[in-house]
């Protein structure tokens, strides 16, 4: 399996949100007399993370409406788990199920130790043993990799990206010594910076746990299979835009919303076209 240096890319990240903050500082600055608001902004970004990163697993699975499941209650899914999971040589991580036909799954937990997979009645209903295992590959790795402390991170930069913005928009400095222009155009970029760095986040864990859990598996065109059934699923059975959602949204395998145009450019998830076929490159040949 691949290092993907998740320690490097969070302090980059890290790196990412003080360039801003103090280049917003800037352009406050040049019109305010006090920096206070920005710190504020700041503890309450690194308060969110914290409190995000330490109660993931919760969050996620409380949205998903979703209950633990036991073995006699799922056995199929317990022994791909406990198979992969030993496979790795990791702990056993609970298991749960969500009521919605919505075909999708996803892990969450800062560590293996506090890790917890999420299957949806429809993936099962929809995937055979061989695809669900291909998945449950790629959600593990999600886990092994340590991506939740990277997504934290990215969303508490987005947080206090876009935070920092309105407040430009809202208080606009002294327009004596600023630049109203500038000042409407910071408050107008920060929200879409703040929505760049979480998809380029997302969408590059996607490729590497495609990649990390077919090695786990041992079987990519397993997984090509099955999101080829959860993409068709997804169109039949979208979740509804609830917000709760919306914020777990980026931790599934696929985006369980109904995609437009503008949706689709601000996806959280790679193309399931270039998955796939990255998948398939894997495995040497194209899927029947």
């Amino acid at each position: 399996m691949h290092k993907h240096h998740n320690g490097l890319k969070t302090a980059a990240l890290f790196g990412v949100l003080w360039a801003v903050l103090l280049g917003l500082g800037a352009v406050i600055g040049a019109g305010s007399r006090s920096s206070a608001p920005i710190w504020i902004m700041a503890l309450v970004g690194v308060g969110t993370t914290a409190y995000g990163y330490w109660n993931s697993d919760k969050i996620a699975i409380r949205s998903m409406q979703a209950i633990p499941v036991t073995e006699a209650q799922a056995p199929q899914l317990h022994q791909i788990v406990r198979e992969l999971s030993v496979r790795a040589n990791q702990p056993m991580p609970r298991i749960y199920l969500s009521p919605t036909m919505n075909p999708n799954a996803f892990a969450t937990g800062r560590n293996p130790r506090n890790a917890a997979v999420c299957v949806t009645e429809g993936i099962l209903r929809l995937l055979d043993a061989r695809e669900l295992r291909g998945v449950l590959g790629h959600e593990l790795m999600h886990v092994y990799n340590r991506d939740i402390l990277t997504s934290s991170v990215a969303a508490a930069v987005a947080g206090v990206i876009t935070s920092v913005g309105q407040m430009l928009l809202f208080f606009g400095g002294d327009r004596r010594n600023s630049n109203p222009l500038a000042m409407l155009a910071m408050a107008l970029l920060a929200p879409f910076a703040a929505s760049l760095i979480q998809l380029a986040i997302s969408r590059t864990r996607e490729y590497d746990a495609d990649e990390d859990g077919s090695q786990l598996t041992g079987d990519p065109l397993a997984l090509a299979s099955a999101l080829r059934k959860i993409e068709r699923g997804v169109t039949i059975a979208p979740l509804p835009q609830d917000q709760r959602l919306v914020n777990t949204s980026h931790l599934m395998i696929a985006n369980p919303f109904r995609g437009g145009a503008m949706n689709k450019l601000f996806a959280t998830h790679p193309p399931m076209r270039d998955r796939i076929s990255r998948l398939e490159r894997m495995a040497g040949r194209p899927l029947a």
